[in-house]
């Protein structure tokens, strides 16, 4: 059953490439129309493909760079005496997602360049046809992100298990560790990818409607403006080939941030125990299948027929599918029993999760549709906000976008607490796979719309009968609104999914809470909620940058090209794809920095508890931005749209070219970088940082008395004993699922650490008198979040951990007790070679069968807690002050020999 499992997980993906393969030959087979149109969607294209090569050609150093520190990462196996689970191969797979990401990317806009001059060619024919061939355009793009992904983490799972095989207990483990550095490579490129686009698509969108619709008065996509076609190339490197990147990114980390978690679930059931790690997988496999069905619910009767109602229909049916078969897979797959990090749960509670997710996702979408959309409050109240001015429209966009964050907030927030009652940390992860299990069909929708733009362009470039022009408004502005409620399931996505790779990152970096009271922690909660600010900044700095230089060279070719306005010249449009090109590259690197250096200094300087700090801050600053930024650009750019139909102003109706709409021009134009640039690279930026800092946390993580090892659950509190009377035998220690912890006065301050169990084992005889436990730990792998006090604990003063770094119970005989512990092992303690009798209470946790198929048997956990006077052991000198006593608990899991 698991190989069924672990190998329709690819398959599903092969499958969503097929049929992408099918739909894109139905899309090149369309007619192109004319030699003109032909002419221009050439332009168009080839524009696009040569900032690709230059994209790509830059992104390739840095992969290559980054995948060498990956790999020699991947060398490091142990840090501060505990094990670390990863390989070198762990490169290769930061490679493989760059190159996919990158592949994801290319598709859906190779598709778009195609599709866009196909469209415009079937809106002579009728409106339905011209839908038709838009959203296939756009099917095309999202079953090939959805099918890459799915391939890639599939596929690269079963290769690493057949990798990792001989490492026995740390195989899957390892094998996910591996995988992160899938995600890390999709998000780099994704990052790069929105925010190189973005500011290419609106340093050409933004000089372009300066000089050509303010200065000149020309139509938006006049074929005499030589930053028109720059601007068409745009939409397709911006909105088509960083959207892709972007969910392709997303798709992975909702994936692996749930298997993280699922790891951590011991379960008995059909699939080797795997089945929470191999869920979400499942799932997000067959909503490819579920969104191709949802895309046969696409379509229109006439020219009359409303098709936001149709692409609605198909979302919503995806939607609906995915949410009923998800019951039948969930109970199929998990057993009915679940705990995650002592969080009881059971298998339905996973399936109220997943709906809690897809819920989420729905709303987010209606949300963002009203905030956005022509006919609605929110823009309606922009466009009354036009007729006293510029100023008047720039404050009416700036309040609907803040106040259209107030909804969405609070639905994450109920959807956090509602999926988190269902199903713990992993609920919250498992919703968010949920929400991203129809993304197929999601980025169906958003890339229709940079088609249906491109489409209109073309037909007012070429100048087409008004008619044509008329169907591919139609398509364009439900295409406006699409693209701003695809950017609010983003948004949305990246929220659920960085608070699911957060919880993974706690676990992995053996922290179990973020104290905020701490100044360390306070001060990177601060510069976490600070970053999303410079990072929108620079963004929108770029574009404005690059669109000085664009409106520069477009007023120099209509000075210097006499006939360019009489249709007598062509325009130099190279020029103008030129400088967009180089403006991108040149401006992304800074940004994309940011994101990826903050969480390693961060992390490896102040440790991890103030890196979860930092990451806590982006995440919600972020997710705020980007959902006012989106929703603001959106909202002005469809109320300057409205203009082209007429609208009423006080009971007077104001069409193009009057002055309410050339203040609304003006917020478009504010508006550009704030929807497609800044606002929608928000979403990577928290999703990146949290990728970051997961692939860094065995580096930097610490064994915590009150939280997780390595993601081993540790006591919070103690539990009822069990009786051991009925055991018997040699119980060895497991090493990584074992420690003590200790709280020793240090200054002024209890410092509490962890040291790592070397080997140790419970013998018992059947007769407590003769019954024993044995611990070995290593002074030297002391660890308390701190590494200067790290290294002040271990010098000779305290305890001397180069030359006797030794610490050794052994006990020769068990009593009963009574009250907080059953039993208590009564032995010697051996300290800096100092001996000293101790009686350490402790309780027998039970037993649980092995998570590990190689390695059968019975789980036994045992916990215990102590005190000793560390004078006694001469570590360091008696201080009333602060306390001679040193607190000693520990946990360890062992198994029958």
């Amino acid at each position: 059953m698991k190989d069924l499992a672990l190998y329709l997980v690819p398959s599903l993906g092969l499958l969503g490439l097929l049929v992408m393969f099918i739909k894109s030959a139905w899309v090149s087979r369309q007619d192109a129309g004319d030699a003109k149109m032909q002419e221009l969607a050439g332009y168009i294209a080839d524009g696009a493909m040569a900032f690709l090569k230059a994209e790509w050609k830059v992104l390739s150093v840095f992969v290559l760079f980054a995948a060498v520190l990956l790999a020699y990462s991947g060398t490091i196996h142990e840090v501060n005496g505990k094990e670390i689970h990863s390989s070198w191969i762990i490169s290769i797979a930061f490679i493989i997602g760059a190159v996919f990401s990158a592949t994801a990317g290319y598709i859906g806009m190779k598709v778009a360049t195609k599709a866009n001059v196909r469209t415009t060619q079937a809106a002579r024919t009728s409106l339905k046809q011209a839908l038709k061939v838009s959203f296939t355009g756009g099917t095309v793009m999202g079953l090939g992100v959805a099918g890459l992904a799915v391939l890639g983490l599939g596929g690269l799972f079963i290769l690493f298990l057949c990798i990792f095989a001989d490492l026995g207990p740390n195989t899957v483990k390892t094998a996910i560790e591996v995988l992160t550095g899938f995600s890390l490579g999709a998000e780099s490129i994704a990052l790069f990818a929105r925010v190189g686009g973005g500011i290419y698509t609106k340093a050409a969108d933004v000089g372009a409607d300066l000089v050509g619709k303010v200065e000149a008065g020309i139509p938006e996509d006049d074929v005499r403006n030589p930053a028109t076609i720059a601007d068409n190339v745009g939409d397709n490197v911006g909105d088509v080939a960083g959207m892709g990147a972007d969910l392709f990114g997303s798709y992975v980390a909702t994936i692996l941030a749930t298997m993280v978690l699922g790891q951590e679930i011991t379960v008995v059931d059909n699939f080797g125990g795997l089945s929470p790690i191999l869920l979400p997988m499942v799932i997000c496999g067959l909503g490819i299948v579920f969104s191709i069905i949802g895309t046969w619910f696409v379509t229109i009767k006439d020219d009359k027929s409303n098709v936001q109602t149709a692409l609605n229909l198909g979302n919503w049916s995806s939607i609906a599918i995915t949410g009923i078969a998800s019951y039948f897979i969930v109970m199929f797959m998990l057993p009915e029993h679940l705990n995650l990090r002592g969080y009881e749960f059971t298998n339905i509670n996973v399936f109220y999760a997943i709906v809690v997710g897809l819920v989420v996702g729905t709303l987010m979408s209606i949300v963002t549709e009203y905030y956005t959309a022509m006919g609605k409050g929110p823009v309606n109240s922009i466009i009354q906000q036009s007729a006293t001015g510029h100023a008047t429209n720039i404050i009416g966009g700036l309040s609907v976008g803040m106040k259209s964050t107030v909804i969405p907030i609070l639905v994450l927030a109920a959807g956090i607490m509602a999926s988190y009652h269902f199903a713990g940390l992993y609920g919250v992860a498992i919703a968010a796979a949920g929400m991203m299990a129809t993304t197929a069909m999601q980025l169906a929708i958003d890339a229709f719309g940079p088609i249906a733009d491109n489409a209109g362009g073309i037909a007012e470039m070429s100048q087409l009968p008004p008619e044509v022009r008329e169907r591919t408004d139609n398509l364009d502005a439900v295409g406006n609104t699409t693209a701003a409620t695809g950017k609010g399931f983003a948004i949305a996505s990246a929220a659920l999914t960085s608070l699911a790779l957060f919880a993974a990152f706690v676990g992995i970096a053996g922290i179990s809470a973020i104290d905020i009271y701490k100044a360390p922690v306070l001060a990177g909660l601060f510069v976490g909620g600070m970053i999303p600010f410079i990072f929108s900044a620079l963004c929108i700095q770029a574009v404005g940058k690059a669109a000085m230089d664009m409106v520069q060279e477009v007023r120099r070719q209509f000075r210097e090209i006499p006939g360019i306005m009489e249709y007598k010249a062509k325009p130099e449009y190279e020029k103008c794809v030129a400088i967009s090109t180089k403006a991108s590259i040149r401006e992304m690197m800074l940004p994309g920095a940011i994101a990826l250096i903050t969480p390693v200094v961060v992390g490896f300087i102040f440790g991890p508890e103030v890196l979860g700090g930092l990451l806590a801050g982006v995440t919600v600053s972020g997710v705020l931005m980007g959902i006012f930024q989106s929703n603001a650009g959106g909202a002005w750019d469809n109320a300057k749209k409205s203009f082209e139909q007429g609208v009423l102003i006080n009971g007077e109706m104001f069409y193009k070219k009057s002055e309410p709409h050339k203040a609304s021009v003006t917020g478009d134009t504010v508006g550009d970088p704030f929807k497609d640039t800044s606002g929608p690279s928000m979403n990577i930026l928290i999703k990146l940082m949290s990728i970051v800092s997961l692939v860094i946390a065995p580096y930097i993580a610490v064994v915590s008395t009150e939280g997780t090892v390595s993601g081993a659950e540790a006591p919070k509190a103690w539990i009822a004993s069990e009786s051991i009377d009925s055991l018997q035998g040699t119980y060895v220690i497991d090493q990584y699922h074992s420690f003590v912890g200790f709280g020793v006065k240090h200054l002024l301050s209890t410092a509490n650490g962890t040291l790592s169990v070397d080997s140790g084992f419970v013998s018992l005889t059947g007769d407590l008198k003769t019954s024993g436990i044995t611990i070995l730990a290593n002074a030297k792998s002391i660890n308390t979040q701190n590494a200067m006090r790290d290294e002040h604990l271990r010098k000779p003063d305290f305890f001397a951990a180069d030359s006797l770094p030794q610490i050794k119970f052994v006990s020769t005989s068990i009593e009963k007790s009574t009250g907080k512990f059953a039993y208590t092992a009564v032995g010697q303690l051996t300290m800096r070679g100092v001996t000293k009798d101790v009686r350490v209470p402790f309780n027998y946790a039970g037993k649980m069968a092995s998570p590990n198929p190689q390695m059968p048997g019975d789980v036994h956990v045992f916990e215990g807690e102590f005190e000793i006077n560390r004078v006694d052991f001469n570590i360091g000198e008696s201080n009333p002050v602060v306390g001679d006593n040193v607190k000693v608990n520990f946990s360890v899991e062992a198994m029958k020999k």
